[in-house]
C-alpha cells in the first residue's frame, strides 16, 4: 500500500494517544551509588576471598542505545566502553579501570569516569585506574588473592536473553565452522588462564544469580514505576489496535509512552501478531493489517533504569470476542489467575501446579495442559536469573499461560509481572486491563 493511504490512520492514532495517555511523569530516577557499594559489600561477605573480576563491554551496538553488561552493571553501576572491575574481598576494595581517551573521544562520546577527578567518590569505588594497569595491578595482589580469581564462566545474559539462550544462540551460531570463533567473554577467559596459570578461575555466576533473584528495595521501586509505565503503554496499544491498522502502528502507540516516561527503550522487540500472528510466540515482524474479527496479541514492556518490565494481553480488533474466542480467552484467564493465587514465600512448582488443577475442576473447566508454573524470572534481563525451587520474598517474574490455534487462526496469551511478597503476591502490571468486560469496555470507548 503506497505511503500516502497510511497518513490518516497514524494521524488518528497519534491524535487518539494525544487526547487518552494518562499524565506519567518521566520515570528514569536510577540508582544511587550507595546502591552499588552495597551489592559490592554483599557479594564480598559471600566470597570472603581471591579477586572478582568483571568486565563491561567494549564497544556499542550500531543503531540503538549503549547498555552496559548486565552483571557488570549490577555491582559498578557504570556505563563506560571497556570498563572493568576488580573487587577484593579481603581488603573491602572495589577498583574500576577504564582506558584512557583521546581528546577525539571526549569530544565526540562525552569523557568517562577516569577523566573526573571526583570519579571515585561519585562511583563509591576505592580508586579508579586506567585499563592498562590491570595486569600490574593484580600482579601486585596475587600473594593475597589465596590463588583464585572469581570470574563469570557461564554465559552472560542480555536484556532479552537469558544465560542458557545466551548458550543456546551460540550453539545455532556455531552449526557453520565459519561461524563458530570464541565469544569475547571466551577469549577473556582464556587470556586470563594463559597470563595466570597458577590461579584457580572459580564461576561468580552462581552467587550473581543468588543475589539478583532477589529484588533490592530500589529496585522494587524501580520496578514499580516500570510496570505502571509498560501497562500504560499497552492500554494505548490496545485503544490503537483496531481493523485497519498495521501492527507496527500499535507497537508505535506502545513505544511512545515509554520513551515519554523515561525508558530507554523496549526491553525486547515488541510482539504485535494480529490473527494468525497471535499463534507465533516470538513474532515481531509487525508488518500485517489487522483484519475484522482478529485477535490482536501484544507481548511488551520497558527498559528503565536498566530494569525489564513484561506484559501481554490479547484483545479483539473489533471490540468485541466471538464466542469461541471468549471460551479459550476465560480458560487462559482463569489459569493465570490460578497460578498469582498461588503464589507466595515457599511455593514450589508443584504446589502452584496443583493449585492450578484444583481451580480448574472445580469451575468445570479443562486446564488443557495450562497447568502453571512459576513462569521466568524478570529483572536485568527480560528472560532473568533462574528462579529455584522455592519462591522467596523478593523475586520478581512472569507467568504466561496461552493457548494457540494456528488451524483457527487465533491465539491467546495473558501475562503480568509479579512480586513476592511477604503476603503473597503483587501484580506490577495491574494497570493495563485483563477481564473480558474491562477490555471490551475499554475498546467501547475509542469511538469511531
Amino acid at each position: 500500500m503506497p505511503k500516502s493511504h497510511r497518513i490518516p490512520a497514524l494521524l488518528s492514532i497519534g491524535l487518539l494517544a494525544a487526547l487518552t495517555v494518562l499524565p506519567l511523569p518521566a520515570q528514569r530516577v536510577g540508582f544511587g551509588s550507595e546502591e552499588f557499594s552495597a551489592r559490592r559489600a554483599a557479594l564480598m561477605e559471600r566470597l570472603k576471598d581471591g579477586a572478582v573480576i568483571l568486565f563491561g563491554d567494549a564497544a556499542a551496538p550500531a543503531g540503538s542505545h549503549f547498555r552496559q553488561d548486565n552483571d557488570f552493571f549490577y555491582f559498578a553501576g557504570n556505563e563506560d566502553l571497556g570498563a572493568i572491575l576488580v573487587i577484593v574481598p579481603s581488603s573491602r576494595g572495589a577498583y574500576l579501570f577504564l582506558p584512557p581517551q583521546t581528546a577525539r573521544e571526549k569530544t565526540m562520546d562525552g569523557p568517562n569516569l577516569l577523566e573526573d577527578p571526583d570519579g571515585k567518590a561519585k562511583g563509591g569505588f576505592t580508586d579508579i585506574f586506567p585499563s592498562s594497569y590491570l595486569d600490574e595491578f593484580l600482579a601486585r595482589l596475587l600473594g593475597r588473592l589465596a590463588g583464585r580469581f572469581h570470574l563469570r564462566l557461564s554465559p552472560r545474559d542480555s536484556l532479552d536473553a537469558a544465560r542458557s539462550e545466551t548458550a543456546l544462540f551460540d550453539g545455532r551460531r556455531a552449526r557453520s565452522h565459519y561461524n563458530d570463533q570464541l565469544s569475547t567473554d571466551l577469549y577473556r577467559i582464556e587470556k586470563l588462564r594463559e597470563r595466570y596459570p597458577q590461579m584457580e578461575l572459580r564461576d561468580v555466576a552462581p552467587v550473581i544469580d543468588e543475589m539478583r533473584a532477589i529484588k533490592t528495595p530500589a529496585e522494587i521501586e524501580s520496578l514499580r514505576r516500570n510496570g505502571k509505565l509498560s501497562a500504560e503503554a499497552v492500554r494505548q496499544a490496545m485503544l490503537a489496535g483496531r481493523p485497519g491498522v498495521y501492527e507496527y502502528e500499535i507497537e508505535a502507540a506502545a513505544m511512545s509512552v515509554i520513551l515519554k516516561g523515561g525508558a530507554t527503550g523496549a526491553a525486547y522487540a515488541p510482539i504485535v501478531g494480529s490473527g494468525p500472528n497471535s499463534c507465533i510466540l516470538h513474532y515481531d515482524k509487525n508488518t500485517r493489517r489487522v483484519e475484522t474479527g482478529d485477535v490482536v496479541l501484544m507481548d511488551f514492556g520497558a527498559d528503565l533504569d536498566h530494569l525489564a518490565m513484561d506484559i501481554t494481553r490479547t484483545w479483539p480488533a473489533s471490540g468485541r470476542f466471538s464466542d469461541e474466542q471468549r471460551e479459550v480467552y476465560r480458560i487462559v484467564l482463569e489459569v493465570q489467575k490460578a497460578c498469582i493465587e498461588a503464589y507466595k514465600p515457599g511455593a514450589t512448582p508443584k504446589d502452584v501446579r496443583d493449585h492450578v488443577a484444583a481451580v480448574m475442576k472445580a469451575k468445570g473447566l479443562d486446564p488443557r495442559g495450562q497447568l502453571g508454573g512459576f513462569g521466568h524470572g524478570v529483572g536485568l534481563a527480560v528472560h532473568d536469573v533462574p528462579l529455584g525451587g522455592v519462591l522467596k520474598e523478593g523475586m520478581v517474574f512472569a507467568i504466561e499461560p496461552g493457548l494457540y490455534y494456528p488451524e483457527k487462526g487465533f491465539g491467546v496469551r495473558i501475562e503480568d509481572t509479579v512480586l513476592i511478597t511477604a503476603a503473597g503476591c503483587e501484580v506490577l502490571t495491574s494497570g493495563v486491563p485483563k477481564e473480558i468486560d474491562e477490555i471490551e469496555k475499554l475498546l467501547a470507548g475509542r469511538g469511531r
